[in-house]
């Protein structure tokens, strides 16, 4: 069944949430040089069609940050190749080293970043988080949220804008031609690559995204992550408006006013995770040209191979 508002209500949907008043300078002071010193390490992945190498880059801190490379084959290689920077789902990590490599058999240099701390739920994950942390529920979402300089997810955003600097600067990649992209958590944390790194963003493929219009998320949502943060309000029932301060600074649906580059969304009707409304709010939130692609029947699945078929086909006229 579906979970949220009719489709035709979804459309009209654009709350128009407030940004805070120092957000550019907040991700300004966030985002330092960033892309310099990544180490690649060739490594045998058993599989005969990918080259793929083992990354470590400096994230947000200089924490390390590991990642795979995966190369299309140099006999398939004709000069500098578009790119792929892929941002994990909720508890997911880079996983082993032949577990992503769908962009890199499609003809583009693959980079399938870890989300700090996290990896040990659906894939594994190979990255800490040496950041501190005041009390918070259970998993990542309230991590740090008494105040946007500690808050989880401000580690996470900046090791993700420096991972999309590694692969523009790699020398078999055209810096120009690298997209962005995620599901779930790793949509959230691609469209909000998207408006902090505008200019270096070529096209952004954004699933189902988590981390949008958190306040609705909070008041819909029927399942986990988002059900940490109704736990943490129940009990700190002090901090709402703080919290929702704090969450402001890392909102897709605000965030997304600075993009610039083509993006291709997907929302699922019977999304339970993600609810559709706050999906559409970043969708309608988002400046650049974009497009949105509605699976009426699916929960957080989405479109799957699906809308793969349909973003092949969508990247390959813009790279």
């Amino acid at each position: 069944m579906h979970v949220d508002w009719p489709l035709e209500q979804l459309r009209a949907y654009d709350p128009q949430l407030p940004a805070p008043p120092d957000l550019a300078e907040f991700w300004s002071a966030s985002l330092p040089e960033r892309g310099a010193g990544a180490s690649f390490v060739r490594v045998d992945s058993g599989l005969l069609a990918v080259e793929t190498y083992d990354v470590t880059f400096a994230g947000f801190g200089g924490d390390p940050v590991r990642a795979w490379l995966h190369l299309p084959p140099a006999a398939l290689r004709d000069g500098p190749l578009p790119g792929v920077v892929q941002y994990q789902g909720y508890n997911g990590g880079r996983g082993l080293a032949h577990e992503h490599v769908f962009w890199a058999t499609a003809g583009y240099a693959h980079l399938v970043v870890d989300t700090r701390g996290q990896g040990s739920g659906w894939t594994t994950g190979s990255t800490g988080d040496p950041g501190g942390s005041g009390p918070s529920q259970p998993g990542f979402l309230t991590r740090g949220i008494e105040d946007p300089r500690t808050y989880y997810y401000r580690r996470v955003f900046a090791d993700a804008v420096a991972a999309l600097e590694v692969l523009r600067r790699h020398d078999r990649v055209d810096g120009a031609r690298v997209a962005v992209a995620g599901a779930s958590q790793g949509g959230g944390i691609a469209a909000a690559v998207a408006a902090l790194a505008p200019s270096a963003v070529a096209a952004l493929l954004c699933d189902v995204p988590f981390l949008a219009d958190f306040r609705r998320a909070a008041s819909v949502a029927q399942t986990e992550p988002y059900l940490e943060l109704v736990r943490y309000l129940a009990a700190h029932r002090d901090r709402v408006e703080p919290t929702f301060a704090t969450l402001a600074y890392f909102d897709a649906a605000v965030l997304s006013r600075q993009a610039s580059a083509p993006a291709l969304f997907s929302v699922a009707l019977m999304d339970a995770t993600c609810p559709p409304s706050t999906v559409f709010a970043a969708y309608h939130a988002y400046a650049g040209p974009k497009e949105i692609e509605v699976y009426e029947f699916n929960d957080h699945e989405g479109g799957q191979a699906h809308h793969q078929a349909r973003q092949l086909a969508w990247l390959a006229d813009l790279t």
